[in-house]
Formats: structure tokens, sequence, C-alpha cells
């Protein structure tokens, strides 16, 4: 007869009641988490290096008519000599009026206006003309004092024939009545110097005598101009007029001029000159390239590189020639020298050819770091004009993508600012594209080569972090969606993303554009067929549902989203299957068929993201009861063999294992549950421990039905189970533990089990795994509480097995133990240890107890 204790321990239900709702726990929420609710990791989809450095790679959609060359030829005829002038300030129309100059003006009637001799070098006549004119606009702002010439000559006019007269708002000049903003303007544009009074109440028209040196006949338009703008006038301020007065270039100014002019002279005969004739003559490479470095340092020095340089035309034709030579090392030096002159148009477009050409080789790299080629190039895109030099923009793309493929270039591309040029240059083609709603002519293929480079970059953390900042994401799915026609674009795009989604900080950032859900269903849509796009769009999908339930739900809400993943499983699991040939005679049926290898890659990372989208409360249970997606994951299990396609069946399984969870009316995991413990007889038999744990998994869920649980009885399933708490595997010994617990619901199985040795693997696994996991010890002591119902006495375990239990659970429960163990466990091991374990501990203990007949002091714990 059992006593008042007993009595109430018989009236405590089994751990397990599966058709019992109540509320659970946080410790059985983290639970169930670990044994049924997982999301799955699969490598990020690999880019094979290309065995040729090409603009476009073997695998692009372009034909070769509709791409530009990535071989050609270059020669010094190639470049273009009028490109070699430098540029030169607007030229002036001709005046309207040219004042006659009065006859025979001698020095004495007007001394200080005569001119100098004018020099014969025409590049002289240009250079005073330039400086008198930049000393008359300094007149005119008011930056020489009226001291500039005597004061017996600032007086020294000629006053004119015709008085102007100003009234308030109108002006009369010769007859015509005009306002005054249009007398000024009149005024200023006059032929003559002009004197103004000081209350403005008159003009007085002047001309100013000046002695004119002839010049030569083939310097006229030069004359013209420098004679033009030494005449400019000053114009009144805007807080009063003051008389408008002449003043001309000194005679010091232009010797102070003409020493700069002889500075410059002797610079370029000392310095320069030498250099450029070793280069003509010389014909040792290594001496031509050392004398190109000193002419790059000369050239520096003295201030000449850029457009502004006289002799600029001079330098670069004696520059273009040595490209015959044909020597890489020598061209990349050339080249350097030639971009920091700024040539542009034609010329500009060779020498980035040229670089171009030079890069293709990975032995030149090397020689582009050594000549800090990579700094002029990244000027190039920084400092010209996109528009008008897009083919141009094109080819030191491609030059700057090569280099970019070496990890060595990587922190010196980053540090000069590659990353925001290449974002700017994106910019500035999709805001082009916008405004015109017309693409700009290579446009397309500029953005291949721009895209290539960053995926590249960003497998450098300062890269990924500079993109994060710049809010890189929308500007890139934008591009992707104005050119969703363009596969290689939209290719790249996804290979950036689907580097950076493998690190949180980026995942989560493009998780919240929502707008990139769509776009990437449509891109699905359109090249379904295209295998190296789709499985890096779906490995970015599977990215993102893996750490977001609200990532898992923007997707699952969008149009299509699960019909699209269907049709995509359909496409690729039909594609490419390949039978794999019969062994024995024509009676025994075909092996399991393998996909091949890009089928199975699309396919793996299709699984992985139904593996995270059912993790979600509201979208697992209507994915479970969801026929066509039930129907794919079992015709993956049926026929694909785990050997041949480990990952995919696997991550299939995860899946299942996932909807199985829910248990929801019109599941058709629960219609099919003995089929699908059917095809896990398969895992559970093969040798793959990943297989086998997912399957028993899955068996964990499915066995709290009965059916399941008789089907693991009549199949000798639960001989398995037992088998695998041996097998020290803490996962193992957990799934496989949950399916005990369930079976032991069952009272009629409980002999079964104690009959197969259960309870002493059991107590084994409490005993090794006890102290560091409590949520295995926890379930192992439901197991055992459920073995225990209705004894009358400790026989149920053995003396053997009862001793060591009340060993181990007294020492997990001493108050000095669990101190101890506090100092160490973090809050989610705590939280386990107050709310899963302790209590189960206890009452398992309490009935051990009870029931055991021999009160003899308990043995100090040995472990």
């Amino acid at each position: 007869m059992l006593s008042p204790n007993n009595k109430k321990l018989e009236k405590l239900d089994p751990f397990y009641r599966p058709l019992v709702a109540k509320q659970k726990t946080s410790a059985e929420i983290i639970s169930e988490a670990r044994n049924a609710l997982r999301t799955v990791r699969t490598q990020r989809p690999l880019t094979p290096q290309e065995n040729q450095r090409t603009l476009f790679g073997p695998a692009s959609s372009r034909t070769p008519e509709n791409r530009p060359p990535s071989s050609f030829s270059l020669h010094a005829s190639s470049f273009e000599s009028s490109d070699s002038r430098p540029i030169s300030g607007t030229r002036l129309s001709p005046l309207e009026l040219r004042p006659k100059a009065p006859a025979s003006p001698t020095t004495e009637e007007d001394p200080c206006l005569a001119l100098p001799e004018l020099a014969v070098d025409p590049a002289q006549i240009r250079r005073v003309s330039s400086a008198r004119a930049r000393l008359f606009r300094a007149a005119s702002q008011g930056l020489l004092p009226d001291s500039t010439l005597p004061p017996a000559e600032q007086k020294k006019t000629v006053e004119s024939k015709e008085r102007i007269k100003m009234g308030d708002s109108m002006v009369k000049i010769s007859g015509i009545y005009l306002t005054k903003s249009k007398a000024i303007d009149h005024i200023k544009s006059h032929p003559l110097q002009l004197t103004y009074d000081g209350d403005f109440s008159e003009v007085k028209e002047q001309a100013l005598f000046q002695r004119a040196t002839p010049l030569p006949s083939h310097l006229g338009s030069g004359r013209d101009q420098g004679y033009r703008r030494s005449r400019a006038s000053s114009c009144p301020n805007s807080s009063g007029l003051s008389r408008l007065e002449t003043n001309t270039v000194s005679r010091a100014d232009l010797r102070e001029e003409d020493t700069e002019m002889k500075v410059d002279d002797v610079f370029w005969n000392t310095r320069i000159v030498p250099i450029l004739q070793k280069l003509k003559k010389e014909e040792n490479i290594k001496t031509i390239c050392a004398a190109c470095t000193q002419l790059h340092c000369a050239l520096e020095e003295g201030n000449m590189l850029g457009t502004k340089f006289k002799r600029r035309s001079v330098l670069l034709k004696t520059l273009y020639k040595l490209f015959d030579v044909g020597s890489d090392p020598l061209s990349l030096k050339l080249a350097k020298i030639i971009l920091e002159l700024q040539v542009s148009k034609k010329n500009l477009l060779n020498v980035c050819k040229l670089i171009f050409k030079i890069s293709r080789n990975e032995k030149n790299d090397s020689l582009i770091q050594n000549d800090s080629i990579l700094e002029t190039l990244l000027e190039v895109l920084r400092s010209k004009d996109l528009q008008t030099n897009t083919e141009a923009f094109l080819y030191c793309m491609g030059a700057i993508k090569f280099i970019s493929g070496n990890p060595g270039f990587l922190n010196e591309m980053i540090s000069k600012g590659a990353v925001e040029i290449l974002m700017n240059l994106i910019k500035q083609v999709y805001e082009t594209t916008k405004k015109c709603s017309t693409c700009l002519p290579n446009s397309g293929h500029l953005l291949v080569q721009i895209t290539a480079t960053l995926r590249n970059l960003v497998d450098s953390t300062p890269a990924r972090s500079k993109l994060l900042s710049m809010d890189a994401f929308p500007q890139l799915c934008t591009v992707m969606e104005q050119y969703m026609s363009d596969k290689d674009v939209c290719t790249n795009i996804a290979r950036i993303f689907s580097k950076m989604t493998s690190y949180h900080d980026c995942c989560v950032a493009l998780a919240n554009y929502s707008r990139c859900y769509a776009l990437f269903l449509n891109l699905i849509n359109k090249y379904q067929k295209k295998q190296d796009l789709v499985v890096r769009i779906v490995f970015v999908l599977g990215n993102l549902t893996s750490k977001s339930n609200q990532a898992r739900e923007q997707f699952y809400k969008e149009k299509g989203s699960i019909p699209t993943l269907l049709s995509l499983f359909h496409t690729f699991y039909r594609l490419d299957l390949r039978p794999k040939g019969q062994v024995g005679g024509g009676d025994e049926q075909p092996q399991a068929q393998a996909p091949s290898a890009q089928a199975e890659d699309v396919l793996v990372k299709l699984t992985r993201m139904l593996t995270n989208l059912a993790i979600h409360p509201g979208i697992g249970p209507a994915m479970a009861a969801n026929p066509p997606v039930v129907g794919m994951l079992l015709a993956v299990l049926e026929h694909t063999s785990i050997d041949d396609c480990e990952e995919l069946v696997i991550n299939t399984t995860t899946t299942i294992n996932n909807l199985s969870y829910y248990q929801v009316k019109n599941s058709v995991i629960q219609d099919e549950k003995l089929h699908i413990a059917e095809l896990l007889l398969k895992l559970l038999m093969s040798n793959n421990m990943g297989g086998i744990l997912e399957a028993v998994r899955v068996f964990g869920n499915l066995s709290q039905d009965p059916d399941i649980c008789d089907f693991i009885v009549q199949k000798n399933v639960y001989k398995f189970m037992i088998a695998l708490l041996g097998r020290k595997h803490q996962d193992i010994c957990f799934s496989a533990c949950g399916v005990l617990l369930n079976l032991t619901v069952d009272k009629d199985k409980r002999v079964i089990l104690k009959e197969e040795g259960s309870i002493k693997k059991l107590v084994d696994c409490l005993r090794d795994f006890g102290p560091t996991d409590w949520q295995l010890a926890s379930l192992v002591c439901k197991t055992l509480w459920n073995f225990s119902e209705n004894i009358t006495n400790a026989s149920c375990f053995g003396d053997e097995d009862t001793n060591t239990l009340l060993v181990l659970l007294s020492s997990f429960l001493d108050e000095e133990l669990d101190a101890s163990f506090d100092q160490d466990l973090k809050n989610y091991h705590k939280l386990h240890w107050e709310t899963d374990f302790k209590p189960v501990a206890q009452q398992l203990l309490n009935r051990i107890q009870t029931c055991h007949s021999f009160l003899e002091p308990l043995p100090s714990p040995s472990f």
C-alpha cells in the first residue's frame, strides 16, 4: 500500500502531455528553440578566378561584337599633336569701331606711354600680352594705386569733340537717348578711353594715344588680342562712380615680366633640355627609364606640370615618340608624365588604353606599384568630365579593376579614396541616365568595371565601413533597377551584396531597405536560368532572413515570393539532373540521381532560405500547410543521396524539422508523417553524423504523435536512439533523449526501453553533461521521471543507478555547489538552472528518496 507521499506523487502527470496546451516558461521556449527551430549556414558562392585579365570575363553576357576590345596596338602615330597646344583664353570678337591712332606720335609728346620693344619670340609675345592684361584687370579692380603713373601724366588726355549729358534716368549719346545702365554698358564697350567727372554729371570721351610698334604678320591675332586687352578700362563701383582713369604697363613691370620669362628659359635650358636630348639619343631602356624619372622630378620642381607650360607641345611630342620603343616599364613612366600634363580627348583615351594594356599582365603589378600610377589613374576619374571622356574612363577603370584584384593594392586604393570615387561615378551615371532618359555611351560597360572593382574592394573591412557610412545599398539597388537588362552589371552588384551580407551590420543595413525584396524577386524571374546571378540573389536573401523576423515577413509579403522560389526550384531540379549508371542487372532499381554542381548550389541556397522563413511563427504554419512546398522537400529526400549532395539533404531535413514543429490543422507534414519517417530511416542508416542528427531532430517533433511512436518501436528505431546516448555528443544525446521522453509517455513502451538499457545510458548522460548543459540535464530528469511513474521502490532504476542518481542530484542541488556554479555561468545557463533544471531535479530526487528502501548515508560526490 502506498504512503501518503507516494499517493501524492502518483497523481503527478508525465512531463510530456501532447494534447494539453499550457503556457510555456522561458526555459521551455529556449529548450524547444534548440531542439526545433534553427537557421542554417552555407558557404558564399565562389567566383572562379579568371585565367586572363579582360574587360569582360568569359561568363559575360556581352557578345564580342557588342563590347569594346580588350586587345589593341598603340604607337606614337596614335597620338595627336593638336592636344599638345596649351589651352588658351577665349578669343575676343573684333571691335566694331577701330579708332585711328594719332599720326606720328612722338616720345616727347607722350614719353611715358611708349611701349618697349616687343620680342620676336611668339611665346614671349603671348606672355607679355597676358601679363599686360592681368595688370589692367588689377587696375580695374582697384588693386593698383593712382601713383602707378606720374601725376602729370594722369591728366594727359585728349578731350573728345562731343560731351555726354546725363540726367536722372536718361543719357544722350550722339543724339540717342539711353537709360543709365545701357549708357554705362555703352561706355564700357566704347573703343576709346573715357574719363568721368566726379559728380557723374557728364562723361568726357577721351582717346589714349600710344606709340604702336608693328608686329610680324604671323603674330597679328596675338597682337590684336593683346592690344585690345591693353586698352581695357576700369568700371565704376557700386558706392558711386569715380573718375574712370586709364592705367598702362610701365617699363619696370615689363622688365620684371621679362626677368620671369628669362628665369623659366634658364630652367628649361639647364634642366629640361639635357634630359630631352638624352631621351632622343639614348638606346638603353634602363637609362631612358631613369631619365624619365629625372624628367618628372624636374617638371614637378619647376611647376611645369599641367596645361599652362608654354613648351608643353615640344615636350609631349618628344614623349609620344618614345612609345615606339615598346617597353612596358618605359611606357608606364611616360604615361604618368603625360597624364600629369593633363592631356585630353583622344590622347587621354590612348594613354588610358596603354595603361590598361600593361595592367593586363599580372607580372607588371610590381611596376605599377613602384611608379605610383594608381594615384594618377584615380585623379583622372576624379578630375576629368565623365560625359566627354566615357571611353577613356572605361579603360582607366579596367586597369584599376585589374589592380584591385591584387590584395596588395587594396589598402592603398582605399586610403587614396577609391571607394568614394567609384560611388561618385556610379551616382553620376544613374543621375545622368535619369535626367536624360537615355544611357551614356558605354555607360553599361563602365558600370561593369566599376562594380567589379567594388566587388574586390569589399573584401576589406575599411571599404565595407565606408560603403555603410555612405549608405551605398540604396544606390546600388537603384543601379540594378535602371540596368536590369544588363546581366553583367546585376551580377557584379549581387556579388557585392553576397560578400557584404555575410557580415551582420551590412546584413541589417540591406534588410532595412524594403525595396530590395521586390527587386530581387524581379531579377529571379527575369534571369531564372542564369545560375551565376540567381544563386547569389538567393544567398543574399538567405542571409537577410537568417537574422531578422522583419526581413522574413517583408519578403513573404511580397507578391509571388513563394511561387517564385518554387519555380526556381523546379527549374534547377530538372535542368541539370544526371542519372548515375546502374550497377547491377536490369531488374535492379537505378541509384539516386545527383544534380550537377551548379544546380545543387542553387538548391542548397534555396532550401536554406526556406528553412529561415519557417522560423517565423506566422510563416512557418502557412508553409507547413502548403502542398507544393512540402512536396518539393520530399522530392529532394526521395531522389537525392546524402553521399552525393550532403548539404542539400541536410538543409532539406532541417527545413522539414522546422515545419514539423508547428502542430496545426491542414498540415501537410502531419498528413505525410509516416512517409517522412520512412525517408528519415535512410539518413539514420548512413554514416553521415550531420544527417543522423537532423533525422533524430525530426523524429523528436514527429514522435509527439502516437502513430510515429508505434513506427519507432516497430522499426526498432528506439534501439538506435538508445545507442546514440552513448556517442558522447551533446546535441545528438539531447535530440535522442527528446525522442525517448516522448516514448515514455506511453506506459507500454517504458518496459521495452528499460530492457534495452536506456536508464543506464540516461544516467551516464546526466553524469557526463549535467554540470555544464542544464538543458540536457533537465531533459534526462524528465525522462527518468516518466520512467519512475507508479513505482513503489527504487528497483525501477536498479540499486547501482539509483545510488548514482542520488549522489548526482544531491550534488547538483547543493547550495554551496549552486553558488559556485553561479559565479561561472552566464545568465543564459543560470536561467535554465533556476527555472528548468532545478524544479524537476528536486522532484525526481524526492521521488527516489521516498521509494528508496535503504537509509544508509549517501557517499560523497566523486566527480
